[in-house]
């Protein structure tokens, strides 16, 4: 392939930039960007996201790494997002290296490259971006005059399928993180600490994976046996980093220069969740759950909207109204600025819910959307998705007198124990919801179904779970297309030869990193864009390089069965987990630890040394002993502590 000109001091892409589509997309300069002086600094990270501009811009967490670097003495944080194609071919054809939008300076110039992993279908936007910034795509061929890589994001809870291609992966929580790693370059820097004693560095810090001193082992067949380190002192089990107490909010975000997915002003109000939805990875890695108080949120807003001229604002969270305070901290945002528009993006299936989205519509009420996930009772409680019928209807009842007009509702397909009747079931809710809202609203009532194919994530209960093959899904898609249509609701789907990737991907260990490689070779880039997929690429790459993808994707695991990620420790217990996978099939069912009893899941003793972490909502009282009880058959003789 092609290698771009990685020895340029920097980078003029003026010209180029006539022969692209969303220049802009390059140029950086935004407002509330951080432009340092390159030679004042000696510590320099790049923060890269994986895919363009206007996706990673709306990315709250490398908005935050950004700014808290930015703030240190000494420390330039710039950004860098994958090229566009027509980019890709402009640089290509000029020997333009991959550049920082703050001063342009080609991204192999910097100390560190760090990668967000929010979605792997964007893998192979890595090896791509690594290519044209002119850094060695693995991490064995990387010398002292390359950036360390590094990457974090829900992606490292299992990092084996990119392992050979990251230095480091950074598990759980980065707002610490990135000040120690910058004190390292700094230290190492001065004391021209060689690479690989960086990498042992690394190592040692909590929370911290360095692939390079871990081996992985297979039995005689070829099946995975363990990641074992390959160096004393350390630990066979990395534990995520965890704060404690949610660091103050981002008020300075950049102001993109065009439309991004989320082109507003967002505050995150609370970290975590524990509803415990036994096909959520995010509800497993992100616990404890933690909330920033009214007070905090009102004066965090009063900042974004000085700072950005933003009049929307996002509430983030898991599952916003989960939030204790969320109606006096509405009602504060409401009475402190009436003009604002406030979106609430993920909220429970109730009645609730939609009084709280009432108090923030002001009037502008189109779409409220819903996630039930399932469409019968037996299934939600399958998947521990504290939902009813009567809560679905009751909320869209609500919805529709209050003068919502649109309801869309979420669900997904190919869940564990699944039959034709759950499938049918969704039809059944989108006809009654479809009715509500003809009874109120009458023509206007619009109902839109989505549904996603399920893909059995690591760290969750469902990381046994076999997902179903294209084939087992079409005939369901088909009856939802034709129950949809023939009920007046609109209904979409995804392609289940991308969840088959996914899952892949999700799920793979060590050798997957080959098939990605090939697959990049054969031009894979943005598969999570359906203009780009192409799984033509993908099925030659499984062929090249001998993987058979059904064995990681189509097939359901012993509970005792070694997995690709058990060296990655996300706080959740296995014992936990292995007895919610239980529960699937007897219908049993545990309530929002959040809002009572501890479920006992193991974040009460864990932090990223195994210790006590000490955080208030997971400490395990002695009047939890019931739930301990109820829950110690499951763990199959492994040992429990009370603390």
């Amino acid at each position: 392939m092609t290698q771009p000109n990685s020895t340029a001091t920097s980078v003029d892409i003026e010209q180029i930039l006539l022969n692209v589509s969303k220049p802009a997309r390059y140029t950086g300069g935004e407002w509330n960007s951080v432009t340092r002086d390159w030679d004042t600094c000696d510590v320099r990270i790049a923060l890269a996201y994986p895919d363009c501009y206007d996706i990673g811009m709306s990315n709250m967490g490398l908005g935050i790494l950004y700014d808290i670097l930015n703030r240190e003495e000494g420390v330039l944080c710039e950004r860098t997002y994958a090229p566009w194609d027509d980019m890709e071919r402009e640089m290509l054809a000029t020997g333009t290296p991959l550049w920082s939008l703050e001063t342009r300076h080609p991204v192999r110039d910097f100390d560190v490259l760090g990668f967000t992993l929010q979605y792997e279908m964007t893998y192979t936007n890595i090896l791509n971006m690594l290519h044209l910034a002119g850094v060695p795509i693995r991490s064995e061929q990387r010398t002292a005059d390359d950036p360390l890589v590094i990457a974090g994001g829900s992606g490292s809870f299992n990092p084996e399928p990119i392992a050979p291609f990251i230095d480091a992966f950074i598990l759980g929580e980065g707002e610490d993180a990135v000040s120690e790693i910058a004190s390292l370059v700094r230290r190492w820097k001065r004391d021209q600490t060689p690479r690989i004693e960086r990498l042992r560095d690394l190592a040692r810090m909590p929370g911290t994976y360095v692939p390079t001193f871990y081996a992985v082992h297979y039995d005689d067949d070829g099946h995975f046996r363990a990641v074992e380190p390959t160096e004393p002192g350390l630990p066979g089990v990395i534990g995520r980093r965890i704060v404690e107490q949610l660091p103050p909010a981002l008020t300075r975000p950049i102001v993109p220069f065009l439309q991004t997915v989320h082109d507003r002003a967002a505050v995150e109000i609370q970290r975590g969740c524990t509803q415990g939805c036994r096909f959520c990875q995010a509800g497993m890695i992100y616990r404890p759950s933690r909330e920033r108080s009214p007070a905090e949120v009102v004066e965090t807003t009063r900042q974004l909207l000085q700072n950005t001229g933003y009049d929307e604002l996002s509430l983030l969270s898991l599952s916003t109204t989960d939030h204790s305070e969320i109606v006096p901290m509405v009602e504060a945002l409401t009475a402190e600025f009436p003009a604002l528009k406030i979106s609430i993006p993920s909220t429970r299936v109730d009645s609730f819910s939609v009084d709280v989205a009432e108090v923030v519509a002001k009037g502008k009420k189109h779409t409220l959307t819903l996630a039930p996930e399932a469409g019968s009772q037996r299934l939600r409680n399958a998947i521990n998705k504290l939902v009813s019928d009567d809560d679905l209807l009751g909320a869209a009842e609500n919805a529709f007198q209050r003068g919502w007009t649109g309801i869309k509702m979420y669900f997904m397909v190919g869940l564990p124990t699944e039959t034709p009747e759950d499938v049918q079931g969704i039809v059944d809710l989108a006809r009654q919801v479809k009715q509500i809202g003809k009874r109120h609203v009458g023509g206007r009532a619009r109902v839109r179904v989505s549904t996603s194919n399920h893909v059995p994530k690591p760290h969750t209960p469902f990381q046994w779970a076999r997902q179903e093959t294209p084939e087992e899904l079409t005939p369901k898609h088909y009856l939802l297309k034709d129950g949809c249509r023939q009920a007046g609701v609109e209904f979409s789907w995804n392609d289940p030869e991308d969840s088959y990737l996914e899952a892949v991907l999700s799920r793979g260990d060590r050798r997957i990193s080959e098939v990605i490689y090939r697959a990049w070779e054969l031009g894979a880039r943005f598969d999570a864009w359906g203009e780009h997929f192409d799984g033509s690429r993908w099925r030659q790459a499984f062929s090249d390089v001998g993987v058979d993808p059904a064995w990681y994707a189509h097939r359901e695991r012993d509970t005792h069965e070694p997995l690709p990620w058990d060296h990655i420790n996300s706080g959740v217990a296995k014992s936990y987990l292995r007895g919610q996978w239980k529960d699937v099939f007897t219908g049993d069912t545990v309530a929002d630890c959040h809002h009572g009893s501890c479920n006992v899941c193991g974040m009460q003793k864990f932090d990223a040394l195994g210790e006590n972490a000490g955080v208030a909502d997971c400490v395990v009282k002695l009047d939890n002993l019931v739930a301990l009880r109820r829950n110690a058959k499951k763990f199959e003789g492994e040992s429990i502590e009370l603390v």
